[in-house]
C-alpha cells in the first residue's frame, strides 16, 4: 500500500477555518472509503488558541451538515513542511506567514497553496474568517470547504493535481 497523502489545513488561530477544512476533508474521504489513503491535520499560524477545541459556532454549523468536528488547536511548525504533502492556506495573510515558516524548514517538500484554488463552484479566492461575524459566515466557510475538498479529492483520484 502506498504512503498516505498528508494534508494540512492552516488558518490564523486553528479554531474555525482550518479545523473545519480538516474535518470536512475527513468526512468526504471517509464517505469514499479512502480513510487509509490520507492523513489529515490542521494548524494555525498563531498560538493564541493552542489546545482549544474548534469554535462552538463552527461545531454547530458543521454538525448541522453531519460533519463531526474533532481536534485541538496547534501552531504550525517548520517541520510540517517536511511532513505534509499539501499545505492549504485559508487566505493570503496565512499564505504569507507560511512562507516565513517554510523558510525555517531545512527540507521543505510540501506544496503550499491557497485553498480556494481548488474551489470549482465558488468564485472566492480566500476562505473568509467567520470569527467576528454571524452564523452565515460559518455556513459560507463550510460551503467553500466542501467545494474545494471535493474538488481536491476528485483531482487526487484522477491523478490530475497541479
Amino acid at each position: 500500500m502506498p504512503d498516505p497523502t498528508r494534508l494540512l489545513f492552516v488558518c490564523l488561530g486553528n479554531i474555525c477555518r482550518s479545523p473545519s477544512g480538516e474535518n470536512v476533508m475527513r468526512h468526504i474521504v471517509d464517505a469514499e472509503g479512502l480513510s487509509d489513503s490520507f492523513e489529515i491535520d490542521s494548524a494555525g499560524t498563531a498560538d493564541w488558541h493552542t489546545g482549544n477545541p474548534p469554535d462552538s459556532r463552527m461545531n454547530a454549523a458543521a454538525n448541522s451538515r453531519g460533519i463531526t468536528m474533532i481536534g485541538s488547536a496547534r501552531q504550525v511548525e517548520p517541520d510540517d513542511f517536511a511532513t505534509f504533502d499539501w499545505i492549504f492556506a485559508m487566505d493570503r495573510s496565512n499564505h504569507d506567514d507560511l512562507l516565513d515558516v517554510r523558510d525555517q524548514c531545512p527540507n521543505p517538500t510540501a506544496r503550499l497553496i491557497l485553498f480556494c484554488e481548488f474551489c470549482e463552484e465558488h468564485e472566492e479566492d480566500e476562505v473568509p474568517d467567520p470569527y467576528y461575524g454571524g452564523p452565515e459566515g460559518f455556513e459560507k466557510v463550510l460551503d467553500l470547504l466542501e467545494d474545494g475538498c471535493a474538488s481536491f479529492l476528485k483531482r487526487w483520484k484522477d491523478h490530475v493535481l497541479p
